[in-house]
């Protein structure tokens, strides 16, 4: 191990010493780019990387994608070769169907033998969880732009580290959050950050909860999977295809449920839910002062505490995945199947003058347009690093079951040392970043 260590570590230092040599002195921007205005040309097109082929990847974003014509697809990469193969016929047989071009796109079992390639503009990661910072980060220190699946970042720390990346490297980096770009959510929100329901009194959010331990049976690995890269930066264990499952398996992976990979269903779904509720309370920037778990007394669920004294319980209130907005002058109610105001609101246009949040049609052009404008996107790293930190702060609660105080400022909590080292996790050194 010692030897592998040791030749990652030379290529890491390589690549990225190659990298800034090759990009010093100049403002790192797409391939194509118009005179010194940061705009590419919109006869132009991104040249995409996917990093990521499993359930995600071959699935909800690779159909986003492959439609838009302003970008192609050139690379892949993904640690198991059975993924990646029917990803790259995927591509393939589309760009031969419809656009009448032979597109064989390259596939690659190392993200770092793609993030060399200086023809690729930008890179949609859709990794297991705890890669997401791994891969963000060296993508950015590549020059590439950023698309990331939610929840960005299984600890605060790596969530702050992404955000540095970015800001660093001036990359565009989107958050997977799409449900900011549909419009009841958009909707429900401006509602709510402009008063229409008055003070707000409570917020639930109906999402399920915490990670488990990873602690299911061995199973023999196939062969078509590196399953030592999968782990990454993870414990070393034994394979067991409840994590990494075979292309047959029609469900969603349960890596998510194991604390080294993902944080729960308080992440997995949370990172869409909560998100909307800081949209709403304006705490994009932000976040909760105080998180308390479940005690049996005074706090029957998980509750976190806003400065203002807001309240934001996690709840099941019977309507599934969602969000309730419980305001002194009506309550609102927000899913992917339903939107529920007061009577008065359903007609309710927000004023010239009143607060407008970010309005996106698309959450994929979005960040194709903001790609070419070097703007921030709807879900900018911050954004979202800023909505996984709350699901990651609850996941410390309930692991710690005692109330906790946090400074979201300083992305600290107050007077607990325990907890504070929670909030990163030790990376095998294989597969630092730092």
């Amino acid at each position: 191990m010692d030897q592998e260590n040791n030749l990652f570590l030379s290529s890491r230092r390589k690549f990225i010493g190659t990298t800034l040599s090759a990009l010093a002195g100049i403002s790192i921007v797409p391939r194509r780019v118009l005179g010194g205005n940061g705009y590419l040309s919109p006869s132009d097109q991104i040249a995409i990387g996917y990093i990521g082929t499993g359930k995600q990847g071959r699935g909800t974003l690779f159909r986003k994608f492959i439609e838009i014509p302003e970008i192609q697809i050139t690379a892949a990469c993904d640690v198991d070769t059975q993924k990646l193969s029917d990803f790259q016929q995927q591509v393939s047989s589309y760009y031969s169907e419809n656009k009448n071009q032979n597109n064989q796109i390259d596939g690659y079992g190392d993200l770092r033998e793609l993030l060399e390639r200086k023809d690729i503009d930008a890179v949609i990661i859709a990794t297991p969880d705890h890669w997401h910072a791994i891969a963000s980060i060296f993508a950015c220190e590549a020059g590439k732009d950023v698309y990331c699946e939610k929840p960005l970042a299984l600890t605060v720390k790596e969530g702050r580290d992404m955000v540095k990346a970015a800001r660093k490297n001036q990359r565009v980096f989107q958050t997977g959050s799409m449900q900011r770009s549909r419009d009841d959510f958009h909707r429900a929100a401006e509602l709510v950050i402009n008063g229409y329901i008055g003070d707000i009194e409570k917020i639930v959010v109906s999402v399920g909860g915490p990670p488990d331990a990873c602690d299911q049976p061995a199973e023999p690995k196939p062969e078509h999977l590196d399953w030592n890269m999968w782990q990454g930066p993870a414990p070393q264990r034994e394979y067991s295809s409840f994590f990494a499952p075979p292309m047959s398996w029609d469900g969603w992976p349960r890596w998510r449920y194991c604390k080294h990979y993902g944080g729960g269903l308080m992440t997995d779904w949370g990172a869409h839910m909560f998100d909307i509720a800081q949209w709403a309370m304006g705490m994009d920037g932000s976040g909760p002062v105080e998180v308390i778990p479940p005690d049996g007394k005074d706090y029957q669920v998980l509750t976190y505490l806003y400065a203002d004294g807001t309240p934001m319980v996690r709840e099941d209130f019977g309507k599934g995945n969602a969000v309730r907005f419980e305001g002194s002058e009506g309550i609102i109610e927000v899913s992917r199947q339903f939107l529920n105001v007061p009577e008065n609101l359903k007609n309710q246009a927000i004023g010239e003058n009143e607060i407008h949040l970010y309005k996106s049609r698309d959450h994929y052009r979005d960040w194709l347009d903001a790609i070419r404008q070097r703007s921030k996107p709807l879900c900018d790293v911050e954004v979202g690093h800023r909505t996984a930190t709350v699901c990651n702060i609850g996941n410390i609660a309930y692991e710690l079951n005692r109330p906790l105080r946090w400074n979201p400022k300083k992305e600290k909590f107050k007077g607990d040392r325990e907890a504070n080292k929670m909030l990163s996790r030790e990376q095998r050194e294989f597969w630092s970043y730092s």
